[in-house]
C-alpha cells in the first residue's frame, strides 16, 4: 500500500490515472494532456506500473497503458473501514436527532 500512496501523492500521477481510466493510452498520447516532457511522463507511468496502478501492454512498436483498478483495491479497504465507521456514527446521530425531534413534538 505504501507504494500506491507514494505514487498517488503525486497530482499529476492523479490525473493520469483519470486519463487512463477513460481509455488505454501510449505515452505520447498521455503527454500531450500535460505541459512536461514525454519522458517525464514516461517516469510517471513507471513509478504507477511498479505501485501496481497501470499496466502496460505491447502493441506493433506502441507502448500502450491502462488503468489496473485492482491495484487500487488495498487502500480501498484501507480507507472503507473509516468510512464504514464514519457513516455509522452518522446513522447513529440522525437517529437520535430523529428521537429527540419526536419527543420535543409530543409535549
Amino acid at each position: 500500500m505504501q507504494d500506491v500512496l507514494k505514487a498517488l501523492a503525486e497530482p499529476r500521477r492523479q490525473e493520469i490515472l483519470k486519463l487512463l481510466s477513460r481509455s488505454e493510452l501510449a505515452a505520447g498520447e498521455v503527454a500531450r494532456h500535460f505541459a512536461v516532457s514525454r519522458p517525464a511522463i514516461s517516469q510517471h507511468l513507471q513509478v504507477l506500473k511498479a505501485a501496481g496502478l497501470v499496466t502496460e501492454r505491447r502493441a506493433g512498436t506502441r507502448r500502450l497503458y491502462h488503468l489496473r483498478p485492482e491495484g487500487l483495491a488495498e487502500l480501498r479497504g484501507f480507507i472503507e473501514q473509516f468510512w464504514e465507521d464514519a457513516l455509522g456514527r452518522l446513522a447513529d446521530a440522525a437517529e437520535a436527532e430523529e428521537r429527540r425531534l419526536r419527543g420535543d413534538r409530543g409535549r
